[in-house]
């Protein structure tokens, strides 16, 4: 991994876009690289009808690719699944169940990109590697029962730093 901080000048000395730009002003490919990869928005989640608590699974959506962590119909997936949240600079900060680890999240909640991240330590596998991704630990949302979801909740550790 990359050993440069996460808050210090590349060797031009100009500093991280994501550490000068607000979320808004960013070009959609670089809002498109803040995320990790870890596919933890793609965890299905239940909400509590009684208490609006919301609790998550070890279940992923059918369209994750689980080796890659990523989203096999990425440009088309709210059409296969509408309750699929595209996230935007504008909602990202009420969407209270995105993980606190989320680059996102971070960025939203005005904290830095944590040292893991590919866009920091330079290794697209690092996500992986540091155990935050879904990676080996989920499985698909097909041809489990909906009556049977509960079953499969599970705590996952914040891995926040």
């Amino acid at each position: 991994m990359n050993s440069r901080s996460p808050s210090s000048p590349d060797s031009t000395g100009v500093q991280p876009f994501w550490e000068t730009k607000q979320l808004a002003d960013m070009t959609t490919s670089e809002w498109e690289s803040l995320c990790d990869g870890c596919a933890r928005c793609c965890l299905i989640k239940l909400e509590d009808e009684d208490t609006g608590d919301i609790e998550t699974t070890n279940i992923v959506c059918h369209l994750l690719d689980q080796d890659l962590c990523r989203c096999t119909d990425y440009a088309n997936r709210t059409k296969h699944v509408p309750t699929c949240i595209k996230l935007t600079p504008g909602n990202v900060a009420a969407i209270k169940w995105m993980p606190t680890s989320c680059a996102y999240r971070r960025l939203a909640e005005g904290r830095g990109l944590a040292s893991w991240h590919p866009l920091v330590s330079g290794d697209p596998e690092s996500i992986h590697l540091s155990g935050i991704s879904v990676q080996g630990k989920v499985i698909s949302e097909e041809g489990i029962p909906e009556d049977e979801l509960e079953d499969y909740l599970a705590i996952w550790e914040d891995g926040d730093e």
